[in-house]
C-alpha cells in the first residue's frame, strides 16, 4: 500500500511528533541492549537534518493505564541520548501543559522524550480525546514503530488521522523489505518457520503455503507434523491434538504446489539441558525415552540445497532448541548458509521475531541478512496476511 516518507514532508521548524519503539531490556534501571534505540537513530537524525524538532512518543512494557514508576521511560533517556548522539530531554508526562510547554520551547538540535503513553488508559483504547491531546505536541506525525503497528492505539493509529503523517526510516525499510519478500518477490520463495507450537502459527502457515514455493518447518512444531505422519516422537514437546490440522496444512501445501520440508533426521536427547546425552537418528526412529531437540545433518543438507536454489527467503523461528548447545547446530548452519548466499548477492533474506533475531545473532549471521526485523507480533501478523492498523493509517 502507498505511504508517505520523510522525503514527502516539509519539516523545517516544525515539531515532529514521532512514534518510536523504546522497548529495550532494562536491568536495575539501566538499558542492557540498545538495539532498538539505535534502530530509530536514522529517523531522528533525518528529522533534525531537515530542520524538524523531534518529540518522541513510546510505550514501555504493560502498565495497563496506570502509572508504574519502574516502567517509566526516564530510565531509557540516558541510553537513548548515547544511541542518538544528540541531547535528549525527558518530560514525565505525555499530555497536558508541561510537555506542551517543553515541546514549544524545544531548541533546534535537541530531542524531547515524553513519558510512557500506556500510563494512560486512552492509549490502548485508541481514545479520540487522548489522541487529540497527544496531537497538540506536534505539527506533523511520523510513525517509526512498525513493531507496534499491529495495534490500533492512539499513538499508532489515532494520531495519523489528526496530523499530516509519514513513515519513519525504520518503518519505511521494514515495509519495503516485507513488500519485496512476500508481495512482489523474486522466485523461488522459501520460508523457514520454527517455534514451539503449531497452534500459535496456524494463520502464518496457512498464508505461507499459498505464497511460497518451499516451506521449511522446524522447531518443536515439526514434531507435531512428524506425529501426524505416524512417526514416533518419544518424549518430545508435541501438540497431539493438532495432528489433523497439520495434515490439513500439508494437503493445502500440496494443492498449492508448495514443497514442505520436514526433518528427515533428528537429534534426540535425554533431557532439555545443555549437552544432554543425545543421538542422531532417522525421523522415524526416535527412541521412546528421548526428546527431539534439533534437526539432524541430513535435514540441514536438504535445507542448504533448497537455500541455494532460492531467490527470496523469509525466516521466522529457530530449527531447534537454539538456546542450548549443541542443539543450536541446525539453526546456526542454516542461518550462516543463508547469510553467505545473501552476502554473495544470490539471495534476498528477511527475518524477524524475537527468538529468530536472537538465533541469528548467536550464529553471527544477522548482519549479512538483507533485513532483520526488530518487530515481533507485527512482523508475524504481516506474514499472516493481516492488515496492520498503524500501517493502514499512514496510507489512508
Amino acid at each position: 500500500m502507498p505511504f508517505k516518507t520523510l522525503d514527502d514532508l516539509d519539516l523545517a521548524g516544525k515539531r515532529v511528533l514521532t512514534r518510536v519503539d523504546l522497548n529495550a531490556p532494562v536491568r536495575e534501571g539501566k538499558v542492557t541492549d540498545d538495539t532498538r534505540l539505535r534502530a530509530i537513530a536514522p529517523t531522528v537524525r533525518d528529522i533534525l537534518d531537515k530542520g524538524g524538532k523531534p518529540v518522541l512518543l513510546a510505550h514501555f512494557d504493560r502498565p495497563k493505564g496506570r502509572v508504574v514508576p519502574e516502567m517509566s521511560l526516564g530510565q531509557i533517556a540516558p541510553a537513548l541520548e548515547k544511541a542518538l548522539g544528540v541531547p535528549v530531554e525527558f518530560i514525565d508526562a505525555c499530555t497536558g501543559p508541561a510537555p506542551l510547554a517543553h515541546a514549544l520551547a524545544l531548541a533546534p538540535g535537541k530531542v524531547l522524550l515524553c513519558e510512557n503513553t500506556r500510563f494512560h488508559a486512552g492509549e490502548e483504547k485508541n481514545d479520540p480525546e487522548f489522541a487529540a491531546e497527544l496531537a497538540k505536541l506536534g505539527e506533523v506525525y511520523v510513525n517509526d514503530a512498525f513493531s507496534a503497528a499491529h495495534r490500533a492505539h492512539a499513538s499508532t493509529e489515532g494520531l495519523a488521522k489528526l496530523l499530516p503523517c509519514a513513515a519513519g526510516r525504520l518503518m519505511e525499510a521494514e515495509l519495503k523489505a516485507l513488500e519485496k519478500a512476500l508481495a512482489t518477490p523474486e522466485r523461488p520463495v522459501m520460508a523457514v518457520v520454527g517455534g514451539a507450537k503449531v497452534s500459535t502459527k496456524l494463520d502464518l502457515l496457512g498464508n505461507l503455503v499459498e505464497r511460497v514455493d518451499v516451506l521449511v518447518i522446524g522447531g518443536a512444531m515439526a514434531n507435531t507434523f512428524l506425529l501426524a505422519q505416524g512417526k514416533p516422537v518419544g518424549t518430545s514437546l508435541v501438540e497431539a491434538e493438532m495432528t489433523d490440522t497439520a495434515r490439513e496444512i500439508l494437503a493445502r501445501a500440496e494443492k498449492a504446489g508448495c514443497a514442505v520440508v520436514l526433518p528427515v533426521d533428528v537429534v534426540a536427547a535425554e533431557g532439555f539441558k545443555a549437552n544432554s546425552p543425545h543421538v542422531t537418528v532417522a525421523a522415524d526412529a526416535t527412541p521412546d525415552d528421548r526428546m527431539i531437540l534439533d534437526a539432524g545433518p541430513k535435514t540441514v543438507a536438504e535445507i542448504e540445497k533448497r537455500l541455494a536454489a532460492a531467490k527470496t527467503l523469509v525466516w521466522n523461528g529457530p530449527l531447534g532448541a537454539f538456546e542450548i548447545e549443541p542443539f543450536d547446530a541446525a539453526t546456526v548452519a542454516a542461518a550462516r548458509r543463508a547469510a553467505e548466499l545473501t552476502k554473495a548477492g544470490k539471495l534476498m533474506s528477511v527475518a524477524g521475531g524475537g527468538d529468530t533475531v536472537a538465533a541469528l545473532n548467536a550464529a553471527g549471521a544477522a548482519g549479512d541478512f538483507s533485513f532483520v526485523s526488530t518487530a515481533g507480533g507485527a512482523f508475524l501478523e504481516w506474514l499472516e496476511g493481516k492488515t496492520l492498523p498503524g500501517v493502514a493509517a499512514l496510507s489512508a
